[in-house]
């Protein structure tokens, strides 16, 4: 089965990179990571014509919806509240397959980060170019190829002639940027499946873990005068670098007390800084913001406890804030994720790589947090992470994926839907 696979993979490779190329020249950026909204209409209104072409028996149209994801936030502590959801939506598609009382989603998120500076480009954005093996654009490692690989597992199966054995979902959705809305949408609109594949890029591992991320903004408030008599005021900076001293240590000890086998240690980083107008003037306002990344046996509510309770403490024991107490806002948070090593998914996806790349696959865990963790805690389905793409070209100048992994992954993805049906 897997040599008719490869044949027919080679018959039509062009046909599939033009459906990739087609979707990454289309604009979906995810804007001030959702708050702002989103382009993602584009993309989803593509990936309908595309799903409609194939056949696909039932379609499903979903838009974001701020009550869903406040029940989401209420009920399992993940939502990230106040996005701007005009013209944003998800699709889900439905391919019925022999065996209906099996079944297996594909998730993907079709919205990117913006591009930057697009003077930086080799090639514009949104021009799909190729060049030395990869295609360059945004949004073609993360993660418009591990979407589009998906989506073409099942056109290959149907190029092929081969019946569908179990039935397939494969879920776009839209805000992954902002958080993971999309696909916290989808599970609490009722879309499930026994198992759950993320195609986000893995580096041609699969990742069965990931860690949890919480980002916070912490302002001061200080007393400004000029520098010269400084003495009459009171720095917002001076409070602040405080504050992050014992917030390392913070760090510190979560370093010496938390281990994972496949993840990197939980860290605190304080990623920018902001206050006062001038040098010859104490500084009136300042405010950090920091991303802190924890492992899969701590949790949210633990992290979120024990930062505020070092900022709080901090300033209690300060005389000047303890009367002006920093303001602490959390703006986005995901949990973290772990899989069985053992789980029949995690089983089966070796044994389909196996047989289609001839070698094992290695397993990993990702620093980076992804919708896996939704997947798993909202709806209880066995889910990993596999997708073509190297993490490293996420968010980055001249984004590009290599175009023999986006084959591979079209491979894989065949190959598994075909033993997934007979476990």
């Amino acid at each position: 089965m897997v040599s008719l696979l490869k044949k027919t993979l080679e018959e039509h490779k062009e046909e599939y990179l033009q459906c990739l190329k087609d979707l990454v020249a289309r604009d979906t950026q995810d804007l001030g990571h959702g708050i702002a909204g989103g382009r993602e209409k584009a993309g989803q209104e593509y990936m309908e014509t595309l799903f409609q072409k194939m056949g696909a028996s039932e379609i499903v149209k979903d838009p974001m919806s701020e009550s869903v994801i406040q029940q989401c936030y209420e009920q399992y502590g993940e939502g990230n509240l106040g996005h701007n959801y005009d013209d944003r939506y998800n699709v889900y598609a439905t391919f019925k397959g022999k065996d209906s009382s099996r079944s297996l989603m594909f998730n993907g998120h079709i919205d990117t980060m913006p591009p930057g500076d697009e003077n930086e480009w080799m090639f514009p954005p949104h021009t799909p170019t190729v060049k030395d093996g990869k295609l360059y654009g945004l949004g073609t490692a993360d993660m418009k190829a591990g979407l589009m690989a998906s989506v073409l597992s099942v056109k290959l199966l149907q190029d092929a002639g081969i019946d569908l054995p179990c039935d397939i979902k494969i879920t776009s959705v839209c805000d992954e940027e902002g958080g993971g809305n999309g696909s916290m949408q989808a599970a609490m609109s009722g879309q499930r499946a026994d198992g759950v594949i993320v195609c986000e890029p893995t580096d041609e591992g699969l990742v069965i873990a990931h860690m949890g991320f919480v980002f916070f903004k912490v302002e001061f408030e200080g007393k400004a005068c000029h520098s010269g008599e400084k003495r009459l005021g009171v720095s917002a900076i001076e409070k602040a670098m405080k504050v992050i001293r014992a917030l390392e240590e913070l760090e510190h000890g979560w370093l010496l007390n938390y281990k994972h086998p496949l993840l990197p240690s939980p860290s605190l980083n304080v990623g920018t800084i902001h206050g006062g107008t001038a040098g010859s003037t104490v500084a009136g306002k300042c405010y950090f913001e920091t991303c802190i990344h924890y492992l899969p046996q701590s949790s949210y509510e633990k992290v979120y406890h024990e930062f505020t309770s070092v900022v709080n403490d901090i300033a209690k024991a300060d005389p000047w804030m303890r009367d002006h107490m920093p303001k602490i806002t959390m703006y986005q948070s995901g949990g973290a994720f772990e899989e069985e090593m053992e789980a029949p998914l995690v089983k089966t996806m070796q044994q389909a790589y196996q047989e289609v790349m001839g070698e094992e696959i290695s397993i990993f865990g990702s620093p980076a947090g992804c919708d896996s963790r939704i997947w798993k805690r909202i709806t209880g389905a066995q889910v990993m992470q596999y997708g073509p793409g190297r993490q490293e070209q996420c968010h980055s100048v001249n984004e590009y994926v290599e175009i023999d992994l986006f084959y591979r992954a079209i491979l894989v993805y065949a190959q598994l839907i075909l033993l997934w049906a007979q476990k």
